[in-house]
């Protein structure tokens, strides 16, 4: 299964993740210009939190037990069988409020202005989810699991940090390659 995964060292916090979210996923016009004439405005399905250089775009995890299908009593939240991705069904949902309530990461978030619950849904009808697409610095990845861990080890690899035992001085330097070898 695909997953939006999150490169926090490289986000900026510049938001552009959620401008394209909005725009994309949430706007009848479809363009930033068009978007900000809307009335009620298209809310992103991303939010970026923190201060920049600390920030981190928090969206749908789509957790394998998620709390926020167990709680809704209307049947709104549902797991796509073909994505596994937890969506709303906008038309089923009644706007309690009790996925918003359980939602641990603070993902599922109220959309007042139609009483329904807003939340990622990973753009499964599209080829890359918008934010990914539109983020500048490459700090959201959209793949499975097992390629997301191959970039880290590479990205690891390129940063390895580590300690050495100086020959016949017998003290430790810290030794900072662009890549690390078999051999060593």
């Amino acid at each position: 299964m695909k997953r939006i995964w999150v490169d926090r060292d490289k986000c900026l916090g510049c938001k552009t993740c959620e401008l394209q979210c909005a725009v994309e996923r949430n706007s009848v016009a479809k363009t930033l210009v068009g978007a900000v004439r809307e009335n009620p405005k298209p809310v992103a399905r991303v939010e970026v939190s923190g201060p920049t250089g600390a920030s981190f775009p928090l969206q749908c995890r789509h957790c394998q037990d998620a709390a926020c299908l167990k709680a809704c009593p209307s049947g709104a939240m549902r797991r796509s069988d073909e994505w596994q991705t937890v969506y709303v069904d906008q038309s089923q949902c009644r706007g309690c409020w009790m996925c918003v309530m359980v939602c641990p990461f603070g993902a599922v978030t109220p959309l007042p202005a139609y009483k329904v619950a807003h939340k990622c849904d990973a753009c499964v009808d599209m080829e890359e989810p918008a934010c990914v697409a539109s983020c500048p610095t490459g700090a959201l990845y959209y793949g499975d699991e097992a390629a997301y861990e191959k970039a880290l080890a590479a990205r690891r690899g390129r940063i390895a940090v580590f300690v050495k035992q100086a020959p016949g001085v017998g003290r430790t330097n810290v030794v900072s390659l662009d890549f690390v070898r078999e051999d060593e």
